[in-house]
């Protein structure tokens, strides 16, 4: 699926420090004469490196605590991420200040995750910083009710949000957990059902999480015997453009949140369906550390084949 934009932009200063990422571009073709050949049986990216990002939620622990937010940063940059998802504020920096730092370490903040603003100004504010940092997209994280008056609101407020980012050259988004297909609003009507027909899908896309969309769909009983397919059904009925991915595995012992690679997730199926623009690393509960966490997540997409 093509976007008209660079998914391999932003390999920065970080391509010079790994063999093995300059022989991903050599086999990807990147810098190589005219005349190179491919191998036999050569297989490209699913996963541009480019598209990869983290949400900061992940390494959130290192953040606040030891080593602190710098240094976090830094080892991402180093690991290989590109850009990453805001979260958890600017920690003491203005937005001008943080996006110097993340340009002085080779990383792009491309999205964000902010609640639904509660003025006009709160959204003007939120929408200037997000220029500020360079920003494409923008996603409101989290609703939940179960009054199907809340959702018809907040759709109704998205999109108008949604209208205004739009002026400013911003993608306004709303990320899924697994309430929204599982709470009946009445009358077997989900949280899922009213936003995909509310929302104006010329302004409001759809930033999957993976995990959470697998087990709405376990838990809903719709995805008992095809939690993937039921992923990708669901994605593929909703009107509205699905531009980002949260990717976080799950284990299947006992359904908690996973290191990619280690839980019972298909991404490839998943991948090969719908691609997007951002490939977003999450683990809200990481196995080991936060750092290993997101060192397992860029390596699994990198490594991912068609």
């Amino acid at each position: 699926m093509c976007y008209g934009f660079n998914g391999e932009r932003a390999l920065s200063r970080r391509t010079a420090l790994s063999g093995a990422v300059g022989a991903g571009l050599l086999a990807a073709g990147i810098g190589a004469p005219a005349a190179y050949a491919r191998p036999q049986g050569f297989r490209r990216d699913m996963v541009p490196p480019g598209r990869i990002s983290i949400q900061l939620w992940t390494v959130r622990e290192a953040l606040w605590n030891e080593p602190g937010f710098d240094e976090t940063l830094r080892t991402l940059a180093d690991i290989g991420y590109p850009r990453v998802e805001q979260a958890l504020g600017y920690f003491g920096r203005t937005a001008k200040e943080l996006r110097d730092f993340y340009d002085s370490i080779g990383i792009s903040a491309t999205s964000s995750h902010d609640g639904i603003s509660d003025s006009e100004q709160a959204l003007h504010t939120k929408i200037d910083n997000a220029r500020t940092l360079g920003q494409d997209h923008m996603v409101v994280p989290y609703l939940d009710s179960s009054d199907k008056a809340d959702w018809q609101r907040w759709a109704e407020r998205m999109n108008q949000e949604a209208e205004v980012a739009r002026s400013a050259g911003l993608r306004y988004g709303y990320h899924n957990h697994a309430h929204e297909f599982t709470t009946d609003l009445g009358g077997g009507e989900t949280p899922w059902q009213v936003l995909t027909s509310e929302l104006d899908p010329s302004l409001v896309h759809l930033e999957i999480d993976i995990y959470w969309i697998v087990r709405g769909g376990i838990e809903s009983g719709d995805g008992v015997t095809d939690p993937e397919g039921f992923a990708i059904d669901t994605m593929r009925s909703a009107p509205q453009q699905v531009l980002q991915y949260h990717v976080k595995d799950r284990h299947a012992h006992d359904g908690d949140m996973a290191d990619l690679g280690t839980g019972h997730i298909d991404f490839a199926r998943i991948f090969r369906a719908h691609s997007v623009r951002e490939y977003i690393v999450e683990n809200d509960t990481p196995d080991v550390s936060p750092q290993r966490t997101a060192e397992i997540g860029y390596s699994y997409l990198r490594d991912l084949r068609y």
